[in-house]
Parts: structure tokens; C-alpha cells; sequence
């Protein structure tokens, strides 16, 4: 049923879904249902009534709990005998029963062919993230460099993102800094712009990165447009895998330049082949058999899995990146890798080639699928000798280190986590809490911020952010808005998850990784007795009224170490100065701060940019037009320094002062 059918599949060895034979059909008056019944029984029950309705055919099958929630997604041949084989009585491990007593429904989706429903099953497993499949975590899009070819001067920089742009996408990089690395290698080694087309089009002089050999300056000319094509063919070429033919043909030119004796030219020459190489020489291991492939290796340990991912492309390693998918601790290595490999892939371009250090169920298909999906063959291998091989073993050497750490962090939380819950009374150690600030100025663009950490750390895919819209608010009203926030924040909780109540008791059950609530066990709030009274009146209000509150208050003159934490009908208190839990308070109390403040400035520049120059002080229509006629958008104005805004034709040292500050001021708290 799982990682292609297999994971989670007792029908893997007891139907060969190529024969033309059926499952006899159970029958079911063998599971007739009393008040006295399993929920085993109850659970293939329900199996063998959708059974009767699933087609036979191939397709992706859901099973469902009594809520409506799905529990596992999966894949296959024939969906009819797939189910049947889940209603046998006997030969299941201890998970699939989990499963199949869990289960009230299903549905189904018929595909033509198999390769299909394999790529619709990880869509959706990624879209449904089911408590029962493999779930790829932290899937954030990778960055690639783009050279665009919508404009006369082409450009290069980092793209992130649907490809809507036209031109040249190379990658993926594993991470943004290498990216940020290669750019500017590949700049003094191509000289190609990196400014936008509205600062490219207002320029009257070269800019700063021309002065430093890291532009041609198209954009007033100092360079022919047929020499710049050339440099951007260069570009292109150097990227798409002919680095050596690209470098051969500069040190020919370098040569001849030195033969003709144009020092000068053949030392631009020889700092682009330097740039070149250093390019090349900073990316680690550069394989020499291997021109484009993604390599994955998988390491467990301690019932957690980490895979790695390297990336090579155009014989140069692009960056690696460590992941910790969510899975079974019973699952063996081969059945997490192919699981998540499908979810990998499905929005990502495949390279020609991939290497794995374990064999996966179904290899073939996965590589039949990608193959299908990305229009060129790709090859999937298990590597047994030979540089491939090494490639492998240096991922799962990296691997290996990389859950190393992961254990060793995931240990000091929760020996914070710990401490948190004695030092505040809390029932259990909490697995959520939620962190609660706001940033505007002056009550202008008010931004509230929930940022919440856990025992992995900071979960940024649950973060929000609630741009404050109450008319009746006074501007920098702070608790007005903490109200807004936690009102708006628990009514939606309350409406998508009703809160379970607590046992009679008073002892929260510790609730399995994989069924963790959406509710907090800590609400922290960045402020004082004021924030924490006016939180507690908005969860009262709501009818919630079990979610712990700690307001953490900074000291008189906002210093760091001296806070002060306040909690509901209880004396304030304070840590000690280097107690290891009021240093991961900060942390918390800090990340909250960071990503209002980030979200706020995001809202505060779109409304600048609506709004125009006129809100800036002694900036009228005149000097407005002169501003927009120099540097041709508002965005290049905001880019400008002070010495830029005071060539402007009517605007002086002050005014260009005024501009550069309006454009600067950090937002407030």
C-alpha cells in the first residue's frame, strides 16, 4: 500500500496482480458487526463494502477515518484486489491493522496506466499529507539561476518559483547562498548585468558593479551589443555542461590577445578563466564521469530517517540538502527512500540520472514515470563500484552526520521542553507552542505574527500573520490588536478542530508524532500584565479556557535577561540570568519579533508603493517627476543611496536625506 505499494501492502506476495484470476470475494456475513465487535472487524467491514464498488482497474485509492480525514494514500495495478487482499484476517503486521481498524471509507480514482497513478498518489500525498504515508517535510522550492531572454541585455539572477519568466533556468542549487556564490563567480567570469529592467533602463553612468569588474555595463553602452550576446552565449553554454569548451576557447583568446601583444585585453581574459575556475573549484566534489545526476542516500537510526541529496550538474556539485521525512519507525530504509522519491520529483524537473543507495519497490516504474513526466529518459540505479558508487557513500556519510546532529538537537529540546513545562506547571511537555507579537508604526500597517516551535524547533510552515484591519482600533493600540489576533486565531481553530476536552483526571495523554493537534500547549505572548490580561479575556470570551498564557515581559530598559514572565491569577517571576530556558525563551520570543517585523515592512512597502512618493515631506509633484525621470520606478528610488539621490536634479543633501530615511526607518515594535 505504501512507497509503491509495498510499505504497508500485504498483497505484495499474495496476488500477482498480472493474472487474469479475481479474489474470491469475502463474504460478509464471516464479519457480521455486534456491540461487542473490534474495530479491526469494524474496519475491514468497511473494506469489503467499498470493494464491492472499486474498480479494476489502475488508480490511487484513499482510506478515510469516521471524521472524514484521510489515512493513507496509496497505489495500484488493480484498486478491487488491492482492497481485497486488505480484508484477509490474518497476515498483517501490527501497522496495517492500525490502518484498516482506523478506516470507516474510501475513495478512488481511476488512471489509464500505472505510471499515472503513481504520480497522482504523491500529489496527493503531498497535498493530504496523511497520517499513515511517508510525508516529505520541509518542501520548499528550490532556487536556480535564470538568464532571461526578454530583453536586449540579457540578465542573470536567482529565481524561485512557477518558471513565467522567458529564458534559461539552470539548477536546482541546494540552497540560496550557493546560489548568491555562483552568481557572483559567474559575473566576473561573464560580466552579465544583474540589475532590474527599470534600474537598467534610468542608468546615465555605469554602476558600483562595473567599477569592480562584475558587469559590462550595457546599459550605457560601454560594451557592443554583439559582444554581449556573445557573453551571454558563453554563459548559457558554460552552464549547460560545456564548462571545458567554453574555458578552452577564452585561454585561445587570451593567447591570441597576448601573441598581438593587447596586455590588457588578455588579462580581462585571464581574470574571467581565474573566475571560471573558481567556480568550478568551490563546489567540493566534481565527478568526472557524472555530468548531471541527483544522488540520494538514506540513513536510520533511532526509529528517524534522514535522506540526503546531492546535486551535480554540468560535472559541478551544486549543494546537498538534508530531509527527515516522517515515517514509520518499522518501514526499512528501500520503502521511505521510493516513497519519498515520487513526492520528491513531483514538482521538480528529474536530471538524466539518479543514484540510490538502497534498492526501492518498484524502481522501474518510478524511473517509467519520471521518464513520462519530464519528456527524456531517466535512469534510476542502485550504484555497486566505481565513482557512482562514491558519490552514494559520501551522501550517506553526510547523511549519517547530518541525523547525528538532528538526534543530538532534538534532545536538547526536549530537555527544554521539560524544564518550560515544570517551571510554568504545565500538564505535559509541550509538542506546540505558539508565539504571539506585533509590529507597526505608529499603528500604520499593523501586522500581528504567530510564529510555533516544537520538539523539531520552529515549524516556519505553520507560521501566520494577521494584518490588523479593525476600524474601531486606536492607532497603537496594542492589546486592541493582541485581541484581533487571538480572536481571529482561535475562533478558526475552534470551527476546524474542536478542542478535546480534558480527562477527569487532569492528565493530558501525550498525543503520537503523527496525530499532534493544532492546539497549543504554551501560548507565549511578546508583552507585559497588559497583553497577558487582555489574551485571557479573548480566550475567555471564546469559551477557551485550558491553553496556558505566559506573557514575557522585557526588563525597564528593554535589556535582554532581565524579563519578566507573567501568568494568570500568579506572582510574576524571572529566571535566572543564564538559565539555558530563558535563552531558549528569547529565541522564541525573538523569532516572533523577527517575522512580525519582516511581515510588517513587507506591508508597509506595498503601501508606499501604492500611495507614491507624495507622503514623503517636502516632496512635491515636481521633484516627484524629477526622482521617477532619473531612477525610472519608485523601487529604484527605495534602492538608492544617499549620494544617487542627490544627483537628482532639485533635490539637495537634506531632502535627499528625508527620502533615504522615509525609505530606511526600521519599523517599530
Amino acid at each position: 500500500m505504501t512507497g509503491r505499494d509495498k510499505d504497508i501492502d500485504p498483497a505484495s506476495e499474495l496476488v500477482e496482480e498480472d493474472d487474469e484470476q479475481t479474489l474470491p470475494e469475502p463474504e460478509e456475513t464471516s464479519l457480521e458487526l455486534g456491540e461487542g465487535a473490534t474495530p479491526l472487524a469494524a474496519g475491514r467491514a468497511a473494506l469489503i463494502r467499498h470493494a464491492k464498488l472499486a474498480p479494476s482497474s489502475p488508480g490511487v485509492y484513499r482510506m478515510l477515518d469516521a471524521a472524514g480525514e484521510v489515512l493513507y494514500v496509496g497505489k495500484a495495478k488493480n484498486i478491487k484486489k488491492r482492497i481485497l487482499a486488505y480484508t484477509r484476517p490474518t497476515g498483517h503486521d501490527t501497522r496495517i491493522q492500525r490502518v484498516i481498524a482506523a478506516t470507516a471509507s474510501m475513495e478512488f480514482v481511476s488512471t489509464a496506466t500505472e505510471t499515472e497513478a503513481l504520480l497522482l498518489e504523491a500529489n496527493l500525498i503531498k497535498r493530504l499529507r496523511p497520517r499513515f504515508n511517508v510525508l516529505l517535510r520541509d518542501d520548499k522550492s528550490f532556487p536556480y539561476i535564470l538568464i532571461t531572454s526578454d530583453h536586449w541585455a540579457p540578465q542573470i539572477l536567482k529565481h524561485r518559483g512557477a518558471r513565467s519568466r522567458k529564458g534559461s533556468y539552470y539548477g536546482p542549487f541546494a540552497s540560496v547562498w550557493a546560489v548568491n556564490r555562483t552568481i557572483t563567480a559567474l559575473q566576473r567570469a561573464f560580466l552579465l548585468r544583474s540589475c532590474s529592467d527599470g534600474f537598467f533602463e534610468s542608468r546615465t553612468r555605469p554602476c558600483l558593479l562595473h567599477q569592480i569588474k562584475r558587469c559590462s555595463a550595457p546599459c550605457t553602452h560601454e560594451i557592443e551589443f554583439s559582444d554581449y550576446a556573445e557573453l551571454v552565449r558563453e554563459a548559457n553554454a558554460f552552464l549547460s555542461g560545456k564548462s571545458q569548451a567554453v574555458k578552452e576557447e577564452m585561454a585561445g583568446e587570451m593567447e591570441k590577445a597576448s601573441t598581438g601583444l593587447d596586455f590588457e585585453r588578455a588579462a580581462v581574459f585571464r581574470d574571467r578563466l581565474a573566475a571560471l575556475s573558481a567556480v568550478q573549484g568551490s563546489q567540493g566534489i566534481n565527478p568526472r564521469s557524472v555530468e548531471e545526476a541527483d544522488v540520494f542516500a538514506i540513513h536510520q537510526e533511532s526509529g528517524f530517517s534522514c535522506i540526503e541529496v546531492f546535486f551535480f550538474r554540468t560535472g559541478q556539485n551544486w549543494g546537498n540538502r538534508a530531509y527527515f521525512p516522517r515515517a514509520e519507525r518499522s518501514l526499512p530504509p528501500g520503502e521511505v527512500l521510493g516513497e519519498f522519491l515520487a513526492q520528491f520529483y513531483d514538482d521538480k524537473p528529474a536530471p538524466g540520472c539518479i543514484f540510490l543507495s538502497h534498492e526501492i519497490p518498484e524502481r522501474g516504474l518510478l524511473a517509467e514515470a519520471l521518464t513520462a513526466k519530464s519528456g527524456r529518459r531517466v535512469d534510476v540505479q542502485v550504484p555497486q563500484r566505481g565513482e557512482k558508487k562514491a558519490l552514494v557513500e559520501h551522501a550517506a556519510t553526510n547523511g549519517r552526520e547530518a541525523l547525528g546532529r538532528k538526534l543530538a538537537d532534538t534532545s536538547s529540546q526536549r530537555k527544554l521542553l521539560k524544564a518550560l513545562a515544570e517551571t510554568f506547571g504545565l500538564l505535559r511537555e509541550p509538542r506546540r507552542i505558539e508565539v504571539y507579537d506585533n509590529s507597526h508604526i505608529q499603528g500604520a500597517n499593523a501586522v500581528g505574527a504567530m510564529i510555533v516551535a516544537g520538539p523539531e524547533g520552529f515549524q516556519k510552515n505553520q507560521y501566520r500573520k494577521f494584518n490588523i484591519r479593525s476600524d474601531e482600533l486606536t492607532p497603537g493600540d496594542d492589546f486592541g490588536m493582541m485581541r484581533e489576533m487571538l480572536e481571529r486565531r482561535f475562533k478558526r481553530l475552534m470551527a476546524e478542530t474542536p478542542r478535546m476536552p480534558i480527562p477527569v483526571e487532569g492528565v493530558m495523554p501525550v498525543p503520537a508524532e503523527e496525530d499532534a493537534s493544532p492546539w497549543p500547549d504554551l501560548v507565549l505572548i511578546d508583552g507585559g500584565q497588559g497583553q497577558l490580561t487582555a489574551a485571557r479575556e479573548t480566550l475567555q470570551a471564546l469559551g477557551v479556557q485550558d491553553v496556558p498564557l505566559v506573557a514575557v515581559a522585557k526588563g525597564p530598559d528593554r535589556d535582554a535577561g532581565n524579563e519578566t514572565f507573567y501568568r494568570p491569577e500568579q506572582a510574576p517571576m524571572k529566571l535566572k540570568p543564564r538559565d539555558p530556558l530563558l535563552y531558549f525563551v528569547q529565541r522564541l520570543r525573538d523569532e516572533a519579533h523577527r517575522f512580525a517585523v519582516g511581515s510588517h515592512r513587507v506591508r508597509r512597502k506595498k503601501a508606499i508603493r501604492e500611495a507614491g512618493l507624495q507622503e514623503i515631506p517636502g516632496i512635491g509633484p515636481t521633484r516627484k517627476r524629477a526622482l521617477l525621470r532619473h531612477f525610472g520606478t519608485l523601487k529604484a528610488v527605495e534602492r538608492a543611496s544617499l549620494a544617487d539621490l542627490a544627483q537628482v536634479a532639485g533635490i539637495n543633501e537634506e531632502t535627499a536625506r528625508k527620502i533615504y530615511d522615509f525609505f530606511h526607518e526600521t519599523a517599530a515594535r
